[in-house]
């Protein structure tokens, strides 16, 4: 049951500072992977929807892809707009736009790309718009960092998330991406997974928690998910450090031509 204030545009204004340095990146396996089989190269468009603070435009524009972000939320874009790329590296461009709505023209995207977004878009809706934007035989690819709770730090963290908040309501990852590969206006879909880590100290795993939508605000269950998020973190710790697990989840599908 969704609740009445879902509002995903708005949901992490306030949170962009926490997001652009706490939030995983993706493999570069499971980037080399996308760039080989949807054909991208320093030719192509790449349009990142939803792109947040720009972590994985920043990520394709880094393999020479020219990348366009777009996002609603006013605090994410400036976020993804005011950091810095390395020298030489391409920058990719940021416009305010939605899923379902992105504002560009008709086949003017080699690729789609929805990164840990879109959960929260309106699918059927989102995959039109995507139809319509891409090229003749442009892709779309859905990618998401799913935490891998094999690992017991892994696992200890996500029970204390679901029991303190509310993310059984805002983190529905799980398939998602099925809309995807059963759109009729998409074929050759196919997924695909890869193991992913992200090493924390115990700053940053506060961070990492407190980047979520979900994460608490008031001040009692503020207090009360940090106490938990410590006692986690000392038990598991070692050397000051634990590593978050995670599987990099890829859904890919190929426009099909309309007639």
């Amino acid at each position: 049951m969704v609740p009445s204030d879902y509002q995903p545009t708005e949901r992490f204004s306030g949170l962009a500072g926490l997001y652009s340095q706490y939030r995983p990146a993706y493999p570069e396996a499971a980037l080399d992977f996308i760039l080989s089989r949807c054909g991208l190269t320093d030719q192509s468009v790449l349009v990142d929807v939803g792109c947040g603070t720009g972590i994985s435009s920043r990520l394709f524009a880094s393999k020479g892809v020219r990348v366009i972000g777009i996002e609603p939320n006013a605090d994410m874009r400036h976020q993804a707009e005011t950091e810095s790329v390395p020298a030489l590296q391409p920058e990719p461009t940021y416009q305010s736009g939605r899923a379902e709505a992105t504002g560009l023209p008709e086949a003017s995207a080699d690729a789609v790309l929805a990164a840990q977004a879109f959960h929260w878009f309106e699918a059927e809706a989102t995959l039109q718009e995507f139809h319509r934007i891409l090229k003749p035989n442009g892709w779309v690819i859905l990618l998401w960092n799913e935490r891998d709770e094999a690992d017991p730090f892994t696992h200890a963290y996500g029970a204390s998330v679901r029991r303190l908040t509310d993310a059984e309501v805002f983190e529905p990852y799980h398939g998602k991406g099925d809309a995807l590969l059963e759109s009729p206006l998409f074929t050759e879909g196919e997924r695909a997974f890869f193991p992913n880590e992200q090493v924390l100290d115990e700053t940053s795993l506060m961070g990492r928690a407190f980047s979520a939508s979900y994460a608490p605000r008031e001040d009692a269950a503020v207090k009360c998910y940090l106490d938990e998020l410590r006692e986690i973190f000392r038990r598991f710790q070692k050397d000051g450090q634990v590593t978050m697990r995670y599987e990099t989840s890829i859904f890919l599908a190929r426009r099909r031509a309309t007639k």
